[in-house]
């Protein structure tokens, strides 16, 4: 197929959440650029893993030959497949509360960055490095709401199913390719992964007739579905599927069975002997019940000393003419995300926690 590339349509956003240059225009910049740190949200999923490899997998064609360099950076939890999409390129894992700053013998960027977020609570273990640098910073993002101020330029999608999409346009336009289906299997990987896992392997509403071309190019360039779905989504150990048990176990049906909570506690991953992160995906199941049109996953978190109880909410809803805007409701808990599947970090406990979420839905 040929290609214009994807929309940048940003009219269903805040004016302040808004693109402010083009895929083309961020790729000619990035083009000139020699040392590029590319960041993207704490506890990444298959989105922010893959789009964030592809894109420094292109830059790196394009700046490596020059002497340029190339170097992702993840905080928080990593997904157990990380290392077989991500190599043989290393990636930094920032995983504790010091504060970060180039490492001695590094590389000070004369570029950031930024894939699939736009929002400082998502890169609070970078934020102070981060802030320093935003005049050489820029986002791809395709959330509902942002924060401006993370970065000089800005390209939001917020029609894009994935941040894949617009990333896929990036790394075609730096190579100088006529046709997704001519990246090599090296980028088209990483981007088909993230494409597939944002849209629950095309099972969710976000999936758009241009999402369906896009996977279908990066199938042509040589990408391996099967292998792709066997390693992200066939590697659960036994404690992820215990704590989903305990999970599920926890449900509760509010307003005639249309909202679905379910609890995570620390005592549950304890027992379980799971990770924080494990609990991606649990609102999935909770939408199966046929009345439910708002599933909700509170998951009680570890807290900084001093900091008292936090709760992670977690919100995805049925598409449907009525269908509830879960972004907005994460919004007046200081979060965000999209308007299926959104999510936000409340300082209470599960208890309160639930009690607001139920309050901003009503």
């Amino acid at each position: 197929m040929s290609l214009t590339g994807p929309s940048t349509s940003h009219a269903a956003t805040p004016a302040a959440w808004s693109s402010n240059t083009s895929i083309a225009e961020l790729a000619d910049w990035l083009s000139a650029r020699r040392q590029v740190v590319v960041l993207t949200h704490s506890k990444p999923d298959g989105d922010a893993v893959g789009s964030s490899i592809a894109a420094a997998r292109a830059l790196a064609h394009v700046i490596g030959p020059r002497g340029g360099a190339v170097t992702p950076w993840y905080y928080g939890p990593l997904p157990a497949w990380i290392d077989p999409i991500a190599a043989p390129m290393r990636y930094r894992h920032i995983n504790g509360p010091h504060p970060v700053e180039t490492p001695s013998g590094e590389f000070e960027p004369d570029a950031v960055l930024i894939v699939d977020t736009g929002t400082w609570p998502q890169v609070d273990e970078v934020r102070a490095w981060l802030a320093a640098r935003t005049d050489r910073a820029a986002i791809i993002d395709h959330h509902l709401q942002g924060d401006d101020s993370m970065a000089r330029r800005r390209v939001v999608v917020p029609t894009a199913a994935a941040v894949a999409q617009p990333v896929a346009e990036l790394c075609r336009l730096l190579l100088g390719l006529a046709r997704y289906e001519q990246l090599p299997v090296e980028i088209a990987e990483p981007l088909y992964l993230g494409i597939a896992t944002d849209t629950g392997w095309f099972r969710h509403s976000n999936v758009r007739p241009d999402t369906l071309r896009i996977a279908a190019d990066l199938l042509e360039a040589g990408v391996d579905h099967s292998r792709l779905y066997a390693l992200s989504e066939q590697q659960d150990r036994d404690s992820r599927v215990r704590l989903l048990g305990r999970a599920l176990a926890s449900l509760e049906l509010f307003d005639g069975g249309t909202i679905g909570v379910i609890k995570i506690t620390n005592k549950d991953l304890h027992e379980t002997k799971a990770e924080p992160g494990d609990s991606g995906g649990f609102t999935d199941p909770v939408l199966k019940i046929a009345s439910v049109q708002i599933a909700i996953a509170l998951t009680e978190t570890f807290p900084k000393p001093g900091a008292g109880p936090m709760t992670k909410v977690s919100m995805r809803s049925k598409e449907a003419s009525d269908a509830v805007d879960v972004s907005v409701i994460s919004q007046r808990l200081g979060g965000g995300g999209h308007a299926r599947a959104a999510g936000a970090k409340v300082h209470a406990t599960l208890e309160e926690t639930q009690k607001r979420v139920l309050e901003a839905l009503r």
